[in-house]
């Protein structure tokens, strides 16, 4: 599941079992890469909060689908098959279009920029070239950081840009607690999320 010790509900003291009352999908499963933070449950609830408010917040205003697209494309480059497997089950919940969602795999794991941007057109692929940049040339963004982010104005307001932002950061964040700690999938539903957008409290996995 990971390499090092992880602490399952069963065996879980109280201030953890809360935790992963508030976050246990069907059967009580607890995804992998949330119980890799057992032994600190408060980096648990810190990663819970961000990624319930980036990803799953009902005052974000660019489509979920595109969301979890930009988080899974951001996995892949990263070579994070965890959040890859686990968000692209997600988007195509979101996206309700197997067809579409098959075109979108196939386009990120053609590892082509120019296939994955003529597949979703714009204003997407100026978010998809932010996404790549963050991830795979941040220590020289300061070069091309102002074009980039005029790029984006084109399509999105500043607030779009801003989850834009967070949700790549956020990603590259998961991806490496995934990728650092040796989280697998056994075990794991795919696909489950935080499904109440309304509420930031509600964490359960659906």
């Amino acid at each position: 599941m990971t390499w090092i010790k992880t602490v399952d509900y069963k065996d879980a003291g109280l201030k953890l079992k809360k935790i992963y009352d508030r976050v246990k999908g069907p059967g009580g499963n607890i995804d992998n890469i949330l119980m890799a933070h057992s032994l600190r449950p408060h980096t648990l609830t810190g990663h819970m909060a961000l990624y319930k408010n980036v990803l799953h917040h009902t005052d974000n205003s660019l489509p979920k689908w595109f969301l979890e697209t930009l988080g899974v494309y951001v996995s892949h480059l990263n070579k994070c098959d965890y959040c890859v497997r686990h968000h692209f089950e997600g988007l195509k919940r979101l996206l309700k279009d197997d067809g579409r969602a098959q075109e979108i795999w196939d386009a990120i794991h053609s590892d082509d920029l120019d296939d994955l941007k003529q597949l979703l057109g714009e204003p997407y692929n100026s978010a998809i070239s932010y996404a790549y940049s963050l991830t795979l040339r941040c220590k020289d963004f300061e070069e091309f950081k102002k074009i980039e982010i005029e790029m984006l104005q084109e399509y999105f307001n500043d607030g779009e840009i801003l989850e834009i932002n967070q949700v790549v950061s956020y990603f590259n964040y998961a991806n490496r607690t995934v990728l650092g700690l040796g989280v697998n999938t056994d075990g794991d539903i795919l696909g489950l999320s935080p499904s109440d957008s309304s509420d930031p409290d509600n964490w359960s996995h659906q």
